[in-house]
């Protein structure tokens, strides 16, 4: 499943930091460290074969973390935007999702094969995967959905 991440030009940061302006504050604040903006934007089209456009705002540095990709927040703008079915199992990775603002449609099931469990999420709401199992999110509000999303490595 490819995973390609498009850089936003400053423009696109602009336009994604006035989109969620109303809703968080993007900054983050290491240990020891001046409060920074965020490490990375990414833009990704049609996310594990979703819809639209999703983007990624990276909180940390590779540097920071053992899993710089631990705290993002995911941004779905618009009702035509969606993230797809999958897993992270391949990475051994454990993930949480947090809505900050918006409603969705969180998607889950135990494999490729199973039907689809829908749980409608918005503020507050807090959804988990874990192993093989699949997700998907899909914005059904009429305001961009916001989701804090923290990754976890799973033991070994």
């Amino acid at each position: 499943m490819p995973r390609s991440r498009e850089p936003l030009t400053d423009n696109e940061k602009q336009q994604i930091d006035a989109l969620v302006q109303d809703y968080l504050t993007p900054k983050v604040h290491p240990l020891g460290q001046s409060p920074r903006p965020v490490s990375r934007y990414d833009k990704r089209k049609a996310m594990y074969d979703g819809t639209g456009v999703v983007y990624l705002l990276q909180l940390f540095r590779p540097d920071e973390l053992v899993n710089n990709r631990i705290a993002a927040y995911m941004v779905l703008p618009t009702d035509a935007d969606s993230v797809g079915f999958h897993s992270h199992g391949d990475r051994n990775e454990e993930e949480l999702y947090v809505v900050m603002q918006g409603t969705g449609v969180y998607l889950e099931k135990d494999d490729p094969d199973s039907e689809p469990r829908p749980i409608d999420i918005g503020p507050g709401s807090v959804t988990s995967v874990k192993g093989e199992a699949l997700h998907a999110v899909r914005n059904t509000g009429d305001e961009p959905l916001i989701v804090f999303v923290i990754t976890t490595n799973a033991p070994s």
